[in-house]
C-alpha cells in the first residue's frame, strides 16, 4: 500500500506529502540527491526520498549473508562511514549491520532492484564483476578499492559502477544542468567526468556528436539504453530530467 502522507520526527512541524519535486533536491535524511517523487514538505523546502521517509527497521541484503540491517538515522559508529553499494559518504540516515567491520548502505541504495529490464536490454546488480565498467574501465578504484556495485548485462560487455553513474550525475546537477544554476561542489565528486561534455543547459539529442555508422550505432544506442536503465534505479524514474542528460554522458564514454 503506498503511504501518501506521513509524520516524521526529524521535521516534526508538518506532515510530509508524497509528491513529485519540480527540480532536483538534497534529501535531508541521507544527504543524497534526489529527483522526482519523494515526501516533502513545500512550506520548508523539506524532502526525504520515500525509502527514507518510509524505512524498514531491519532488513536482510542478498550480498551480505547472514548480516541484520538495521535503520539509523545517524550512524552510531563515531568513525566516517562509505555506502557499501554506492561508494559515496554516509552523512545522514543509514542501515548498518551490527558485526564487526559493519557494513553500510544509504536507504535508496539498499533498495536498488537486483533485476533491470528495457529498452531490449536485462540488467543485474552484482558486488562482484569480472567486466570492467563503461566509465572508469576498471572493475576497482585502485586509490579507495572497491567501487561498490554494479549493473551488468547477461553478456558482460555492458557494466556500469552505481558509484560511476552518480558520480556523473553529481557533477552535471553541480554544473546546474538541471536548474540552471551552479552548485557546490560535492566531495565525492573528482570534477572531471563531463565538464567539457555537459552544456549549461539541457540539449537536444541532435547535437551529440553523431558515431560511425554499423556496429558502432547500435553499440552506442545500447549503452544509452543501458545508462537509461540505471539512471532510473537510482535516481527514481526522472525520465524527462534524464532525457537529454543521457546523449552528452555516452558521447563522453564514446570520446575517452
Amino acid at each position: 500500500m503506498l503511504i501518501t502522507e506521513i509524520e516524521h520526527p526529524t521535521h516534526p512541524l508538518h506532515k510530509l506529502k508524497l509528491e513529485s519535486s519540480p527540480v532536483p533536491y538534497i534529501c535531508d535524511g541521507c544527504k543524497e540527491l534526489g529527483f522526482g517523487i519523494c515526501y516533502q514538505c513545500q512550506i520548508c523546502n523539506f524532502h526525504l526520498h520515500k525509502e527514507c521517509g518510509v524505512p524498514s527497521s531491519s532488513f536482510y541484503h542478498r550480498f551480505f549473508e547472514g548480516c541484520e540491517f538495521k535503520f539509523y538515522e545517524k550512524s552510531p559508529r563515531p568513525d566516517a562511514r562509505r555506502c557499501d553499494g554506492c561508494g559515496r559518504d554516509i552523512g545522514g540516515f543509514v542501515y548498518q549491520s551490527s558485526h564487526e567491520g559493519a557494513n553500510d548502505l544509504h536507504p535508496p541504495c539498499a533498495k536498488l532492484p537486483a533485476t533491470l529490464a528495457g529498452e531490449g536490454m536485462t540488467l543485474e546488480l552484482k558486488k562482484n564483476v569480472k567486466s570492467k565498467c563503461l566509465k572508469c574501465k576498471s572493475r576497482r578504484n585502485s586509490s579507495e578499492g572497491a567501487r561498490g556495485w554494479c549493473y551488468v548485462s547477461g553478456c558482460g560487455k555492458f557494466c556500469f559502477h552505481v558509484a560511476c553513474v552518480k558520480e556523473m550525475v553529481y557533477e552535471a546537477w553541480e554544473m546546474g544542468y538541471f536548474n540552471g544554476q551552479e552548485t557546490e561542489p560535492d566531495p565525492n565528486v573528482d570534477g572531471s567526468v563531463v565538464r567539457s561534455l555537459v552544456p549549461s543547459g539541457p540539449s537536444s539529442s541532435t547535437e551529440m556528436v553523431q558515431p560511425r555508422p554499423g556496429k558502432a550505432t547500435h553499440y552506442w544506442k545500447m549503452v544509452a539504453s543501458v545508462l537509461k536503465l540505471i539512471l532510473s534505479a537510482i535516481f527514481g524514474d526522472p525520465i524527462t530530467a534524464f532525457a537529454t542528460l543521457v546523449f552528452p554522458l555516452v558521447q563522453s564514454l564514446a570520446t575517452n
